[in-house]
């Protein structure tokens, strides 16, 4: 390269940084103008006086907390009364906003849209309560999709009316529900990586997707049972809400029946078939307007900003504490860190205002260190004031641990618990690194076993015994902690235990939960536990405290850059790879965030309603 030629092109790169850096500022700049006027406008937002509150579930997505985002639109680009930017409501403001608008006389109705939706079945469950108890105050809930699926439907049948497109296309796949499992040994065989798995209980699974190309009969069996009890629970409330049989729901599914707008209309799931002209007209009937340009519909997320409001002049307070995520040993606030965590119970415990805790578990587990910080604080918690556990999505493993020695627990049908069980699965290189990659390592050690964890070489027989030996004492711990927290004799929670996954209808009948129930339900008993039942007495505050979008675009902007496991997850998004990518991906941060402890109590799937 000539000289000229050298200095063009260093000049070239000075000149693209420069021009990458004014973008990075202007995007900078505009974001937190965006922000600063999503929250002026947050602390006062300006709803219609009357109209139909909407639930667009595409765009509506009902977490464990309220998390902040861009303003929502109250027009779609459809002009139905779509909204057109995502916006995250937490479960507990999800329900109270339902509860204002049915006292509200401006809320003629609430329309229900659900293609696209993504909530989990238990929370699913959780706000077809809520909207039930609506339907008591007069007002009618009405559902429009134009593509249902088993999921979404189960969220529809609560409704008073059920309206399908007369559009073609818009295909209804009611599948029922479905989980997957990954087997990776014969990629992990051809890779030449050699994965140790010890663990204690025939069905806990978790790490048998790097041993075997295929489940164990007693995964496989605990996985069918799983799922039947879950969809039992979907299909009772389905049915029962449209006045079908259970067998007559399963027959449509099983012979895909349930395929076009006629269908849903023959089977009695769907009331109509509307064309855009009739979905109008019947909206604006429904709203008691001569036109649908007359109908005002008003966002859910807007109605819940407007109207939910803490009850700070209470003097005493019921604490909130959402465990979400992977339970991990370094700090993540995405996830349930186990210091972290450990550090808001006891500044729960020390405050005098809090008279009631409710441990809501959203957790499939993770290292038993970490849930052993946890439990130790709720423990020492209890002894002061009542603890009471509510259940999400799942409440296992790591989950369970933390959480079953409240004074009461309340799950969800469909939540998966128990799982009281431990592993650990430590991979070795050897081969990958000799045969693969043609390099040789060779140890220098002190002792005989200092290179056991080296990753470079298997486990020899006296250090498979010693694991064996360590996970068989977590496992013993684990049975006890069950035994004196849920009042039962070691053999009977031995019995029940061996790592099994149970629903929490089936977790009900063996003692592991308490009560099918909302986490409201778990809040109005904190609160008589309190000393007042009367729910609205009380100020309910959640912990922790989610992060703030600038606390979020800051950490994008002004952090580090996004790891490999974020690039891949959003990469797979869309594709039907996206939900293997994300069981991997969601291994892969449970390993790297475990600061080195090697035994796990977690759960080794995910189960997707379609």
């Amino acid at each position: 390269m000539r000289k000229n030629e050298f200095f063009k092109w260093v000049l070239a790169v000075i000149c693209g940084l420069l021009v990458w850096g004014i973008v990075k500022a202007i995007f900078f700049i505009m974001m937190i103008g965006s922000i600063a006027g999503s929250s002026s406008s947050g602390s006062s937002t300006v709803i219609p006086k009357e109209g139909v509150l909407l639930m667009d579930m595409s765009t509506l997505v009902i977490t464990e907390q309220t998390t902040e985002g861009m303003p929502s639109m109250s027009l779609g680009a459809s002009g139905l009364g779509g909204s057109s930017m995502t916006s995250y409501v937490g479960l507990h403001d999800a329900v109270m906003a339902i509860r204002k608008a049915a006292e509200d006389p401006g809320v003629k109705l609430i329309l229900l849209k659900t293609d696209n939706m993504a909530t989990d079945l238990t929370t699913i469950g959780e706000i077809r309560v809520a909207l039930s108890e609506f339907r008591k105050s007069g007002k009618a809930v009405v559902a429009y999709g134009e593509a249902y699926t088993s999921g979404s439907y189960y969220l529809a049948s609560v409704a008073d009316k059920i309206y399908s497109t007369s559009h073609h296309g818009g295909n209804n796949f009611m599948l029922g529900l479905g989980g997957r499992m990954i087997f990776l040994k014969d990629l992990l065989d051809k890779l030449g990586v050699n994965y140790q798995l010890i663990r204690h209980g025939k069905y806990k699974s978790a790490g048998e997707m790097y041993i075997m190309n295929a489940p164990s009969p007693e995964n496989m069996e605990q996985n069918q049972v799983m799922v039947n009890s879950m969809w039992n629970t979907v299909a009772e409330e389905t049915a029962q809400a449209r006045g079908i049989s259970v067998d007559s729901l399963n027959y449509f599914i099983d012979n895909l029946s349930i395929n076009f707008p006629e269908d849903l209309v023959k089977h009695n799931l769907a009331d109509e078939i509307l064309s855009v002209e009739g979905y109008k007209e019947k909206m604006a009937v429904l709203a008691g307007k001569e036109k649908f340009k007359d109908v005002k519909f008003i966002p859910f997320k807007d109605y819940t900003t407007a109207k939910v409001k803490p009850n700070i002049a209470a003097k005493k307070k019921i604490a909130v504490i959402y465990a979400n995520g992977n339970i991990v040993e370094q700090e993540d606030p995405n996830n349930i860190s186990g210091d972290r965590f450990a550090n808001i119970i006891a500044k729960v415990r020390a405050d005098s205002t809090v008279k009631a805790v409710v441990l809501r578990v959203n957790s499939p587990g993770g290292t038993v260190l970490a849930a052993s910080k946890i439990k130790e604080e709720i423990d020492l918690t209890r002894a002061v004031k009542p603890v009471i556990a509510s259940y999400g999505a799942y409440a296992a493993s790591g989950g369970y641990w933390i959480s079953n020695s409240c004074d009461h627990i309340f799950s969800g049908a469909a939540t998966l618990t128990g799982s009281i069980g431990c592993f650990s699965a430590i991979p070795e290189f050897s081969k990958t690194v000799k045969d693969i990659a043609h390099v040789n390592v060779v140890s220098v050690n002190s002792h005989k076993h200092s290179d056991m964890i080296s990753l470079m070489r298997p486990f020899d027989e006296e250090e498979t015994k010693s694991m064996q030996v360590y996970v068989d004492d977590i496992y013993t711990n684990f049975v006890n902690i069950v035994a004196e927290g849920r009042d039962m004799t070691y053999e009977a929670v031995d019995e029940i235990a061996q790592g099994r996954v149970w629903t929490g209808a089936d977790a009900l009948k063996i003692g592991l939960v308490d009560e099918i129930g909302t986490l409201e339900d778990a809040i109005a008993y904190a609160a008589s536990m309190g000393g007042d039942p009367d729910v609205n007495s009380w100020n309910i505050v959640g912990y922790p405290k989610p992060l703030t979008m600038m606390q979020q675009i800051m950490a994008q902007i002004g952090g580090k850059s996004p790891d490999a496991e974020d690039v891949v997850e959003n990469i797979m998004e869309g594709t039907p790879f996206e939900g293997i990518a994300k069981n991997l991906l969601d291994w892969q941060r449970s390993w790297t965030k475990s600061n080195g402890q090697l035994v796990f109590a977690r759960l080794p799937f995910e189960i997707d309603v379609r």
